[in-house]
């Protein structure tokens, strides 16, 4: 899964089309797996350990969007439209490290692993670019999901990108070269915190979109400063300028809540101010907002007394450390 650190809501259609969009974003250590195992009979079961829910179907060549792990079977159905039928009935096991509307990008770092699972089953010539893409055309275009483009891409390539998305879904992905040092303070710094709410991303998201359809120009002028805020947290992150993080991220934080009614409500807000009081200089909340994950950059040691504040509010803090890798596959 993905840290959103800039430029958030900007790989979201239409903007992304019209303007152009850019994100900064970090995979983090938690995860999205997948397993297949191959069936003697003609089955297809798919269980989702962390949702305790198991669905199985004969096999046919397409399977019922039936709202029972719709996710699973999008992937499955776009495969086999593409590639031909699978050689055999099998059994999908997949388990996600964060719930549903955590805003860490969870469902689409889950398409990916499972795309990625079947890729090595059938040995299908997909490079991370298609891969990515593929997830995104299962979720937006096949299944309808409102979202943007960074979490298929985060997930597929892994560590720190740069994303730009332009018109026509085209998407460039840059990874930066950071010094430990630098990514060592950040990570020490970032606190990743669990509101205890998850909320439904497609919601918010389709009001942002219809913002820029309708030409709100105070929704557009908040997504062209964190197209530009993405820029500024770019230059400080490679040039290890960290006390200028926090106030990156406030920046930010601001015009987020600009871009669509529901991004942030009056319980996100006082978190945000107890945080700040007890020591940190910025944060923003993760994915489309309403819900899920917020971050805070706590500088020097006032991590602990942020900490020390949010525990008495509830909700509960993530470990995690940055990771280099993206999707990863292997065959037993």
């Amino acid at each position: 899964m993905r840290i959103g650190l800039a430029g958030g809501g900007t790989d979201v259609s239409p903007y992304c089309d019209l303007y152009g969009g850019a994100i900064l974003n970090a995979t983090i250590s938690l995860y999205a797996y997948a397993t297949i195992e191959t069936l003697h009979d003609q089955q297809v079961i798919f269980e989702a350990m962390d949702r305790n829910e198991v669905v199985a179907y004969e096999l046919k060549e397409e399977l019922p969007i039936d709202s029972r792990l719709d996710l699973a079977t999008g992937v499955y159905n776009h495969i086999v439209k593409k590639y031909g039928p699978v050689p055999s009935g099998f059994k999908l096991t997949t388990l996600v490290d964060a719930p549903a509307g955590s805003g860490l990008g969870s469902s689409s770092t889950l398409v990916v692993a499972i795309i990625g699972v079947f890729a090595e089953w059938l040995n299908l010539p997909l490079g991370e670019y298609d891969i990515a893409h593929m997830a995104y055309d299962i979720e937006r275009v096949d299944l309808g999901m409102a979202g943007g483009k960074q979490d298929q891409y985060a997930a597929t390539f892994g560590g720190v990108n740069f994303m730009e998305f332009y018109a026509d879904n085209k998407v460039i992905v840059n990874p930066l070269r950071i010094k430990p040092q630098y990514l060592n303070e950040l990570e020490n710094n970032l606190l990743l915190y669990f509101t205890a709410t998850s909320r439904l991303s497609s919601t918010i998201i389709e009001a942002q979109s219809q913002n820029v359809k309708d030409k709100n120009r105070e929704s557009i002028d908040a997504m062209h400063h964190l197209k530009e805020q993405s820029q500024m947290m770019k230059e400080a992150v490679l040039k290890g300028n960290v006390d200028d993080i926090g106030r990156i991220l406030d920046y930010g934080f601001r015009f987020k809540k600009q871009m669509a009614k529901g991004i942030s409500n009056t319980a996100m807000d006082e978190i945000y101010e107890a945080a700040l009081k007890a020591g940190a200089t910025g944060g923003k909340i993760s994915g489309a907002g309403g819900g899920g994950f917020m971050m805070f950059y706590c500088p020097g040691n006032t991590r602990y007394s942020v900490k020390h504040t949010l525990q008495s509010i509830g909700g509960s803090f993530s470990q995690y450390q940055f990771t280099e890798r993206g999707v990863f596959t292997w065959k037993i």
